[in-house]
């Protein structure tokens, strides 16, 4: 199974100058943790919930006026649409992330999770890769 037969398509990004408000207001409205930062269609990194507190919120930083470019993650990892789900789940593992963009030609084409994984492949493999991604 390829990467693209599960993966989300609905993107919900933000552009680095965006502010970190404007992100978490983002990231609440549609439910999700992570949101993709991008710039001309571009993935520049991704920014967490976990870095908005321990980046913005923890070091008392204005969320009004501190851009996403400051506090996001960079040298994340990705896929692309005809990678093997395996392979995509065996990176999650080694990387310790839950969530992967996939790229296409430089570009933002979608996001896996290891939800749309467990929707399709439920097993096995899937709970050995969610612990291996929860450990320590």
């Amino acid at each position: 199974m390829q990467v693209s037969e599960i993966m989300t398509t609905r993107l919900i990004s933000v552009k680095p100058t965006s502010s970190v408000r404007e992100a978490a207001n983002l990231m609440n409205q549609n439910n999700i943790g992570v949101i993709p930062v991008v710039d001309k269609g571009s993935v520049k990194g991704m920014l967490t919930d976990r870095d908005i507190v321990l980046r913005c919120v923890a070091e008392n930083k204005n969320v009004n006026s501190v851009k996403v470019s400051d506090v996001c993650s960079n040298g994340m990892v990705s896929v692309r649409p005809q990678d093997p789900v395996s392979n995509a789940m065996h990176l999650m593992s080694a990387e310790q992330v839950r969530r992967l963009p996939v790229i296409d030609q430089g570009k933002l084409v979608g996001m896996l999770s290891f939800a749309d994984i467990a929707r399709e492949k439920a097993g096995m493999e899937v709970a050995q890769s969610i612990s291996d991604i929860s450990k320590p």
